[in-house]
């Protein structure tokens, strides 16, 4: 007799039973049913109440501080503009309340701190979002020619609303509403992208070149960004002067990233960050299980301190060394590394935490497409004590429909200052040469190269490791596809 313990029998049973002969009919037309009430009356989780050990405690904290730092990033980031009062400029940093925004009218300047990696080749805005509050109004201005995207994403940093010249948007408004919101869509709205949670982020970005002309040229259409709460819609376009906003002194807060994530505050904010983000297919039990760790926390002292050191601990050996390029991605030809899945993540755990410590808030693949790099074409860490080259042979600049460029960040991951004030080079650069051949060669060094070479000149920190970092706006798909890649950075003496 074969017992029937299960429906599904090892295939070399079922072999050896059909070749016999034996059992045949009993194999294949008895097969033994498994109730389908039993998994759904099993628990969810940890059964409330359960005794856990210390050490149980601190892997589970160790796993989710992993997974859940960008998520608790971006929940600091609504409470700090929560804080916000009225639009103003606090240095170099736009800040608006939230569900309110704020437009730069330049390029970013170095002493901004709130996100490392900002580029000199769009004028940025900002605005935090809490859905939960309001559905909220983005106007899209005519942008004609210019190149522009809204990037727009949730408590994840996933996008959830295209919005930009390459999606052919039209001027008009547009409407972001939470994951429970059932309101009715007023006549006007073009279209409506629904958050999967109620904590979102809009950073708009339009290009700018080097030139007087187009800094003044763009300030018109400036003027016609922003955003605000559905009850403040009317179906006009608002317009805000924003070179009239305040501007004050800047907190000095040092030479890195403003921290967003406190391991000591983790464990606290965490149940409030995953009652924003319901989990995706498959998350549930990883939900359950920290948020019962999350209780036990709260009754015991001593699986508080464990979680609190677990969380330190994943912050310096987990996290801290993500904030290095060479670290993550996809490794490309001559030490370059690239991602293919910004701003949809999904549960790409380590994909997601590494962007998010190294350069949150990337747009999606089909908007920029990023190259990273540390490492000079030998394998050696860029150092402002060499001088290095970068060439692009003819024709193969960064294939885009937008633009490109090649910025220059210090060992923070910000702009190091310089007296000729340049932080990057690309489309945006009027005075480029290119060399007889056609092909173009950047120079990457601490002090100025030869006079030929000036208007080439990448400046690097004199002293410290720096990095380089390859933007392609709206790329083609010979970028997309991987087909082109960047060349090396030689390092030339």
């Amino acid at each position: 007799m074969i017992r029937k313990t299960s429906s599904r029998l090892p295939l070399t049973l079922v072999t050896t039973v059909l070749a016999s002969g034996l059992m045949a009919s009993a194999v294949l037309s008895e097969p033994v049913q498994i109730s389908p009430t039993w998994a759904a009356t099993m628990p969810a989780g940890p059964v409330a109440g359960t005794r856990i050990t210390v050490e149980y405690a601190k892997l589970v904290a160790r796993d989710a501080y992993f997974w859940a730092w960008p998520m608790v990033n971006m929940y600091n980031r609504r409470l700090a503009f929560s804080k916000v009062q009225q639009r103003f400029y606090s240095g170099a940093a736009p800040m608006a309340p939230v569900n309110s925004l704020t437009m730069l009218t330049d390029y970013i300047e170095p002493e901004e701190r709130l996100v490392a990696c900002p580029n000199q080749d769009v004028v940025y805005g900002a605005s935090l979002l809490a859905l939960d509050k309001s559905p909220i109004v983005i106007q899209v201005p005519d942008f004609k020619d210019r190149f522009w995207v809204y990037q727009i994403v949730d408590l994840r940093t996933d996008s959830f609303a295209q919005l930009g010249k390459m999606y052919g948007t039209q001027p008009g408004f547009y409407l972001l509403v939470g994951p429970n919101w059932q309101g009715e869509v007023p006549k006007g709205i073009t279209k409506v992208f629904r958050s999967s949670t109620n904590t979102a982020n809009v950073i708009p970005r339009v290009f700018q070149d080097d030139t007087a002309d187009d800094k003044a040229a763009v300030q018109d259409v400036l003027k016609g960004i922003t955003l605000y709460p559905l009850s403040e819609f009317d179906g006009t376009m608002k317009s805000v002067d924003w070179s009239a906003l305040e501007r004050t002194p800047a907190d000095d807060s040092g030479s890195a990233e403003t921290q967003w994530v406190v391991p000591e505050k983790f464990i606290d904010e965490l149940p409030l960050v995953l009652a924003d983000a319901p989990p995706l297919p498959g998350e549930e039990a990883r939900y359950a299980q920290v948020l019962a760790v999350a209780e036990a926390a709260k009754a015991d002292p001593a699986i508080r301190e464990a979680v609190d050191e677990a969380a330190a601990e994943a912050e310096e050996k987990l996290v801290k060394p993500l904030f290095q390029f060479r670290n993550y991605g996809l490794p490309l030809a001559h030490n370059w590394t690239t991602t293919s899945n910004n701003a949809a993540f999904g549960t790409d755990y380590f994909t997601r935490t590494a962007v998010a410590k190294s350069n949150i808030f990337v747009n999606a693949p089909s908007e920029t497409k990023y190259f990273y790099q540390d490492l000079d074409g030998k394998g050696e860490r860029l150092h402002g004590s060499k001088k290095y080259t970068v060439t692009f042979a003819d024709g193969e600049t960064p294939p885009v429909n937008g633009f490109w460029s090649l910025t220059l960040y210090n060992e923070h991951h910000f702009f190091e200052p310089n007296d000729i004030k340049r932080y990057s080079l690309g489309t945006k650069s009027k005075t480029l040469k290119y060399n007889i051949d056609g092909s173009l060669t950047i120079y990457v060094q601490a002090e100025p190269p030869a006079e030929e070479h000036r208007d080439n000149w990448l400046p690097a920190p004199k002293d410290g490791d720096f990095s380089l970092y390859i933007r392609a706006y709206w790329p083609k798909p010979a970028v997309v596809d991987g087909s082109w890649t960047p060349p090396a950075v030689d390092d030339a003496g």
